[in-house]
C-alpha cells in the first residue's frame, strides 16, 4: 500500500508556491487514491493534469500498483480545509452545526480556530407585533460545524 504521509508530503511540496492547496488524500484497501486540490481560482484541468504525471513520475506503479484520481473539489464540496473557508470570504454558505442547526449566510472571517457568518434572523422587538429580520454575526468553532459549503441559489 502508498505510504499515505509521503505521498501528502511529496504533493504539498509540488503545490508549494502555488495558489493551490492539498485539500486530502484518500488511499482505499485497493489501493485507489484520489486527490483532491483547490485554489483561490478556479482549479483546471491541466493544473490536475500536470499533478497527475508528477505524482506518477515518483510513485512508480511497477512498484506499487495503484489507481490515480486527482480533481478539484467541487463548488457543492464540503469544506475540509481552514484555506477553503478563506477562499468563500464573502460568499454564501450554508453550516450544519453539531447542535443541529442550519446556517445560511454570508462568511464574513475564517482562521484556524473557526468561522464568523453573517445571517438575517427574525427577532421579535419589545412592543412589536410582528418579528423583524436583523443581522447576526455568529462565531463558530470548527469543532461545532458538521458540514460546510457554498450555498447555491437558484
Amino acid at each position: 500500500m502508498i505510504d499515505k504521509q509521503a505521498l501528502t508530503q511529496f504533493i504539498e511540496s509540488q503545490l508549494d508556491g502555488t495558489d493551490m492547496f492539498l485539500v486530502e488524500v484518500a488511499i482505499s484497501a485497493d489501493n485507489e487514491i484520489k486527490v483532491e486540490i483547490d485554489s483561490m481560482q478556479p482549479v483546471d484541468i491541466d493544473a490536475c493534469i500536470d499533478l497527475t504525471r508528477k505524482i506518477e513520475s515518483a510513485f512508480d506503479r511497477d512498484v506499487e500498483d495503484y489507481e490515480l484520481e486527482v480533481g478539484s473539489a467541487g463548488l457543492t464540496s464540503p469544506f475540509k480545509v481552514v484555506r477553503q473557508y478563506e477562499k468563500n470570504i464573502g460568499n454564501p454558505v450554508e453550516i450544519l452545526t453539531t447542535d443541529g442547526r442550519k446556517l445560511k449566510g454570508t462568511l464574513t472571517d475564517a482562521d484556524t480556530e473557526g468561522c464568523e457568518i453573517e445571517i438575517q434572523q427574525k427577532v421579535r422587538k419589545e412592543g412589536s407585533k410582528k418579528p423583524v429580520l436583523e443581522t447576526v454575526h455568529e462565531r463558530l468553532p470548527y469543532t461545532d460545524i458538521r458540514q460546510a459549503q457554498y450555498h447555491l441559489e437558484f
